[in-house]
């Protein structure tokens, strides 16, 4: 199986820092830029934009950054209750074509009750379900028949239509693929029966197994299949110890009160997803040995969610030991793997330079990452693979590397 790495782009505020305002950076619409641009060049799959009052509109940024990317996928989240599902699938068409077709959808049915209200949507857990259930129908049916110019009536008990159509069709067919992940029973039967790929968090291989295995299985009785991935971050360095040495910096201006906020903070959703991330380290760590009690798996260190909601894990290792992990969890079958790393724009580099060359990918630009095709180059000058301004075969795109007192150029890497 070829894998395909997402990177994240940081609207809710980037650190060098976790939980103080101590190496914070200005987050705006040159930063974004950045870490896509970069993001794009390397040869990552595409972006993940999260939701949230705490971050910037996902639908509003990607839209900026579709001309400063060539190849560059978006993630971007679906909210149920907060938007028609017609209105929200005219938004998708038309991203979808203004972009070439680079849309993904990231369906968010939100954990944080709290949050929903202030947003104006007082549905419990259950029931959120069920309205995401009929969002989703409507949706998916107004853009499959966009494609023919049908109109398209449904009635259910949160939500119904009456000739919804949509005049101008994605140019994905039959609609950009959507994403979704919750850990509840009633996330699991919505996956089955209506999503195209599930997204975990980062959880312990055990674990993700056995969600894995219950949505196979109640996909099964829809006669349908679904590709999986899953939601981390990742600390990487070229040794172990330098690693666990920058999971350490990242948390070293932690203090209790601020973890202890966070955490109560999160005991308050109605997300099982966040109970189970927290359930991993219970809010309790040793600032002396931050591998004590968090490092809940081989290389997996739950450090991040002290104070971050969502996603808390993190791989933590040298390249070798960070892409060992990474394929434990393909062999379970996951494809997609969405990463990021503090601070994104520097982390982005980071994992793609160590860790890219180690693993099984169908990267996308390989003009602009061409060692990481896992090919060795000859010196002085380094094949692409594939076409470019319509020539065919190994394009040359020149040295990789500084060049040494303005003669010598550096010997490529051979292929790992």
């Amino acid at each position: 199986m070829t894998l395909k790495i997402l990177w994240f782009i940081p609207t809710h505020g980037d650190s060098r820092y976790l939980g103080t305002s101590r190496g914070g950076r200005q987050t705006d619409l040159a930063y974004f830029k950045q870490v896509a641009v970069a993001a794009d060049s390397l040869g990552y799959e595409g972006v993940l934009l999260p939701t949230g009052r705490s971050c910037e509109d996902p639908w509003t940024v990607a839209t900026s950054l579709i001309d400063a990317t060539r190849h560059l996928k978006f993630l971007v989240a679906l909210r149920p209750g907060l938007i028609t599902p017609v209105q929200s699938a005219r938004i998708a068409a038309t991203f979808d074509r203004l972009s070439g077709g680079r849309l993904l959808l990231n369906l968010v049915t939100g954990g944080d009750a709290e949050e929903l209200e202030g947003d104006g949507l007082f549905l419990p857990h259950s029931e959120r379900y069920a309205l995401s259930s009929e969002f989703l129908t409507i949706w998916r049916e107004a853009l499959t028949r966009s494609h023919r110019g049908e109109p398209y009536d449904f009635i259910g008990k949160h939500l119904k239509v009456r000739g919804a159509k949509l005049l101008y069709p994605p140019v994905q067919r039959p609609y950009p693929p959507l994403f979704f992940g919750g850990s509840s029973p009633e996330a699991h039967e919505l996956a089955a029966q209506q999503l195209d790929t599930y997204l975990t968090w980062g959880e312990p291989p055990a674990a993700v197994a056995e969600k894995v295995a219950d949505i196979r299985a109640r996909a099964a009785k829809y006669g349908r299949t679904l590709s999986f991935g899953i939601r981390l971050h990742v600390i990487v360095r070229e040794t172990e110890d330098a690693a666990w040495a920058a999971a350490a910096e990242l948390v070293q201006h932690l203090d209790p009160a601020t973890v202890a906020a966070a955490q109560t903070k999160f005991a308050r959703m109605d997300s099982e997803g966040q109970r189970r991330m927290a359930a991993l380290h219970g809010g309790q760590y040793d600032p002396a040995n931050i591998r004590k009690g968090l490092e809940v798996s081989p290389n997996l260190w739950a450090g991040v969610g002290l104070v971050r909601g969502g996603a808390g894990t993190a791989l933590v290792g040298n390249p070798q030991q960070v892409a060992d992990r990474i394929q434990e969890y393909a062999d379970l079958g996951l494809e997609y793997f969405v990463m990021s790393g503090y601070p994104h724009l520097e982390e982005a580099y980071r994992f793609a330079e160590l860790v890219f060359p180690l693993l099984p990918l169908a990267l996308r630009d390989k003009l602009s990452q061409p060692l990481a095709s896992g090919r060795a180059a000859p010196t002085g000058a380094t094949p692409s693979g594939g076409d470019a301004a319509g020539v065919s075969g190994p394009i040359y795109t020149g040295p990789f590397g500084e060049i040494v007192a303005n003669t010598y150029v550096p010997q490529a890497a051979a292929a790992r």
